[in-house]
């Protein structure tokens, strides 16, 4: 069995990757794994067992139609991680987002149906369901997204839900909540906030830190995501929630007591533009058909992840020279 997982030496992907390869997902322990990763700012080849003999890394771009052409026949399923993905860089770079999310993920589609491509997983965010006061989505709801980033996440998924609908494609969507674990680039709230204070340096609080996010150990994201591809059905979309909601301030107060930092660390940041209030998935679906839980509670996940960055300074420091 030969796996292609774009966008796998980035954050999500390589955790997915790894897991692979050492034999967590049944009936994958013996699977080729192709990863196709452009390597800009946020993919880091160390994030890899570079020398896995089931391991073979391709330096490439999914904005390169041909590149596809090439690659992807051979491959009994492809796992779709590729994607600019933070919403602040998508605020001032928009371009960015619109050609890898939606031009990338149309090639990737693309090439799949040509190829003849078994299955196909199209790994997205709850980001495009836009903001919720009360209540949680179901995958039914409407797509309002209200970042440029997640705009091109919702595109992208309507492209994806086409192949399948027009084409026959059989793919799947996962739209999850937001992750965290180790190897996650210094950009992202949790590692941020973590390296910062772990050096003593203040961390930018958007706003009143009202803003609500649910929060799903990276582990568990990608046990759902195997769980779609090898259950889901074709031309569906899944919910991967997290179950524990908590504040920005929540986070900032727990990461600074795992730290051990001081609260004068903290400093009030004029709030990001077209900052979405809360995000809750209802992921009953995921639950019901596939026999998704998550496995980490969040007290004990947040503390390993700390612990990691505490650990492991060389990654993180080289990840803040190559952002």
């Amino acid at each position: 069995m030969r796996i292609l997982v774009t966008g796998a030496a980035g954050f999500i992907g390589s955790h997915y990757v790894r897991a692979m390869l050492s034999g967590e997902y049944a009936g994958y322990e013996q699977a080729e794994i192709t990863v196709l990763d452009k390597l800009t700012y946020a993919g880091n080849r160390a994030n890899l067992p570079a020398e896995h003999p089931r391991l073979t890394f391709v330096h490439g771009d999914i904005c390169d139609r041909e590149l596809l052409r090439g690659l992807v026949p051979g491959h009994d399923a492809v796992v779709h991680f590729a994607a600019e993905s933070h919403v602040d860089r998508s605020l001032v770079r928009a371009a960015d987002f619109v050609g890898t999310n939606c031009v990338g993920t149309h090639n990737v589609m693309e090439a799949s149906l040509a190829a003849g491509v078994s299955r196909v997983v199209h790994v997205s965010t709850d980001e495009v369901y836009g903001s919720i006061t009360h209540g949680s989505w179901t995958e039914d709801w409407p797509l309002a997204p209200n970042s440029p980033y997640a705009a091109s996440k919702a595109a992208s998924d309507l492209i994806t839900l086409a192949y399948a609908r027009t084409h026959g494609l059989d793919v799947s969507v996962t739209r999850c909540s937001n992750n965290y674990g180790p190897y996650q680039h210094v950009e992202k709230l949790i590692p941020l906030f973590t390296t910062n204070l772990l050096d003593g340096v203040p961390v930018p609080l958007y706003g009143d830190g009202t803003n609500i996010r649910e929060w799903l150990h990276v582990s568990d994201h990608c046990r759902a995501v195997q769980l779609v591809l090898t259950g889901g059905r074709p031309g569906e979309v899944y919910n991967v929630g997290g179950g524990t909601e908590r504040t920005n301030r929540e986070i900032t107060d727990l990461l600074l007591d795992l730290c051990g930092a001081d609260p004068s660390l903290v400093d009030r940041a004029p709030d990001r533009k077209g900052h979405d209030l809360r995000y809750a998935l209802d992921d009953s679906r995921i639950r019901t058909e596939l026999g998704y839980a998550p496995q980490i509670p969040f007290a004990e996940g947040l503390a390993a992840t700390v612990a990691w960055y505490r650990d492991n300074p060389a990654w993180w420091r080289l990840t803040l020279t190559r952002s």
